[in-house]
């Protein structure tokens, strides 16, 4: 949650320097790079890459020039590859996502047991709770891989319905935050921002880890998967753009309902 913040405190002091100078761009990239340093040590690869994407997010639509993320993403590559060709289990699961089926009682399990279950739901699915996957065949079904369940009791319709459904709150996030910069409240659309691309980069790895378009990791499906704390984050995250939305409302019954381009 704090990063999303710290963000927008950032861009909104620093707005100059983050859209004409490197250091601009350098300094939230470092101080993240230590909390990123400490979270790969648990080790928390997804939540990783989670923080690293916001933050860039949120710096490419404060201004910064292009050929700093050109350089910054390089260099993020590199140092992944890094990770990856140095742990042992990060190597397993790049083996496993490239074809689970060479290795489908260990490294490709997870991921096997998943497109079983899409397979199974076909079109509109067997039917809610009628789902045998889930039944200790695929590890963690109420968690990470909860969007194969799904799939399987509600077809591709179902799974096409709930990446809609988020679609709808990212669009809404950005629609906000957008309706703030407008009012001149650019920390909260900053944070707004911030939190639409949380939300929807973490629904577009969780959906696609289930579906083999990403290796596995450990990211939960914002808004379903079981566990208090990522449905406490999801919540709270709600009500933070809810907050903005009403404060964006309050301001347009001020100006007497004139859109945020005549009174900006």
């Amino acid at each position: 949650m704090y990063v999303p913040l710290y963000m927008a405190g950032y861009l909104v002091r620093r707005q100059v320097e983050v859209a004409h100078t490197f250091k601009g761009f350098l300094i939230p990239m470092a101080l993240l790079g230590v909390v990123c340093g400490l979270i790969i040590v648990q080790p928390d690869f997804g939540t990783m890459t989670v923080i690293i994407v916001m933050a860039l997010g949120m710096l490419f639509l404060a201004g910064s020039p292009l050929w700093q993320f050109v350089l910054m993403i390089v260099g993020i590559g590199a140092l992944l590859a890094g990770l990856v060709l140095t742990s042992e289990y990060r190597m397993a699961r790049i083996t496993g996502y490239l074809d689970p089926w060479a290795d489908v009682n260990g490294s490709g399990y997870q991921l096997a047991q998943a497109l079983i279950a899409f397979g199974r739901g076909e079109w509109f699915g067997v039917g809610f709770g009628n789902g045998i996957q889930k039944q200790f065949y695929l590890p963690e079904a109420h968690t990470d891989f909860i969007m194969a369940v799904v799939g399987e009791e509600f077809g591709l319709m179902g799974s096409v319905f709930i990446v809609m459904m988020l679609s709808l709150f990212v669009w809404r996030a950005f629609h906000i935050g957008t309706h703030a910069l407008y009012r001149g409240r650019r920390f909260a659309a900053y944070v707004a921002y911030g939190l639409a691309i949380w939300i929807g980069f973490q629904g577009f790895v969780n959906a696609g880890v289930n579906v083999g378009l990403l290796p596995t990791k450990g990211i939960t499906l914002p808004f379903m998967s079981f566990g208090g704390n990522s449905i406490i984050v999801a919540c709270i995250v709600l009500s933070m753009l809810l907050r903005i939305d009403y404060e964006n409302r309050q301001l347009d019954r001020d100006s007497k309902g004139k859109s945020p381009w005549q009174v900006a």
